[in-house]
């Protein structure tokens, strides 16, 4: 696996090719999935050097797809990786891991194992997080651009199902984030 090349490639990919409307998926997002998805592999005692290399990997290319689509992407994600990754030395086995870690994340999140855990956590690590407001305010304008989303109100209400529906993975994100995410959840659920 050559993670240097691979990353080389998808962070210069998605740099030129992604939306300057992907006001919340952007290269920002791709980053900060990453970092969280490592620190959580730290804390859940993930320590062997290839499942680090994999998860990063997916992390990595987990949102690809939103060069090409915005409906379905992370089936185009591992379109992409399957296509791109065997040119840096990794093999059939591991792009399957690797596009496992990518499809776990598609809302509804359904993780198979402790990698797909990790990764989801990772994906939605902001809504346990102080940085929740101004992070959801860029999704919103991400989907009203995109016309899925009429104004503030009906935004708030999305929120507040999915913040009920969503639930932390493992037990690092539980302890560390669910806390803060439901004091959100109490936040959107007063009335304006």
């Amino acid at each position: 696996m050559e993670l240097a090349a691979a990353e080389k490639f998808v962070l210069d990919l998605l740099g030129s090719r992604l939306s300057e409307t992907l006001y919340y998926h952007g290269l920002h997002h791709t980053l900060d999935v990453v970092s969280a998805a490592l620190v959580l592999a730290k804390e859940e005692g993930i320590e062997d050097g290839a499942s680090l290399k994999l998860l990063k990997t997916a992390a990595l290319f987990h949102d690809c797809g939103f060069i090409n689509t915005y409906k379905d992407h992370e089936e185009e994600g591992c379109r992409i990786a399957r296509n791109q990754l065997p040119l840096f030395s990794y093999s059939k086995e591991q792009i399957d891991v690797i596009c496992g870690m990518i499809m776990a994340t598609k809302i509804p999140q359904s993780p198979q194992n402790h990698l797909e855990m990790i990764i989801c956590d990772a994906d939605l690590d902001y809504l346990g997080r102080d940085d929740f407001d101004p992070i959801a305010a860029t999704l919103f304008k991400e989907l009203e651009v995109r016309q899925l989303v009429t104004d503030i109100n009906n935004w708030n209400q999305i929120q507040v199902k999915f913040l009920e529906a969503h639930q932390y993975h493992t037990k690092s994100a539980q302890q560390k984030r669910e806390a803060i995410k439901q004091q959100h959840l109490n936040k959107l659920r007063q009335p304006k």
